[in-house]
């Protein structure tokens, strides 16, 4: 596929945005307290494909389209088999958040709590369990999530590592 078709199919159906969090950060200087807000954004195409991104400025609409902007250029395409759940248990870990990941039974659902469930959902993801342990901040579990669902890998990905058939595994 070329470049222009990439962009082409990109445009047909635009990636669904959602909020992971919105901070006010301060910074003290000598004139007093100068306020900027923080948006960690997700966004995703249901289908495999997911990314976050931060954006800082002095208002919250320009936050949210920095962010957005920085979710479009930090996607990645994450394994999904049958097309509703993920090959295998995995976790993943930001600082001292850590996130693990588990596939579920069809009409399971998503159950996994805040960041954890706008990143599934958006990566479309229908059946699956979670559990988010150690440090509850947003935007450390959203990135945990991003890198535990990085490292699920499918055997047909894994027989072909090694050179191998997927019967051979």
């Amino acid at each position: 596929m070329a470049k222009s078709e990439k962009i082409m199919d990109s445009k047909k159906k635009p990636l669904e945005e959602r909020v992971v969090s919105i901070s006010r950060v301060t910074k003290v200087t000598k004139g007093g307290r100068h306020f900027r807000f923080s948006a960690t954004m997700a966004v995703g195409d249901g289908k495999g494909l997911v990314g976050i991104g931060t954006g800082k400025a002095n208002e919250v609409p320009e936050a949210i389209k920095k962010g957005i902007q920085a979710a479009n250029k930090n996607l990645c395409k994450v394994s999904i088999i049958d097309g509703r759940t993920i090959p295998h248990d995995a976790v993943g870990t930001c600082g001292k958040a850590k996130v693990l990941i588990k596939p579920a039974k069809e009409g399971t659902g998503v159950i996994a709590g805040g960041a954890v469930r706008v990143i599934l959902e958006l990566a479309g993801v229908k059946d699956i369990v979670s559990k988010s342990l150690g440090s509850n901040t947003k935007v450390n579990v959203a990135k945990a999530t991003l890198e535990a669902m990085k490292s699920l890998r499918t055997k047909e990905k894994i027989a072909e590592l090694r050179g191998k058939k997927v019967e051979e595994l």
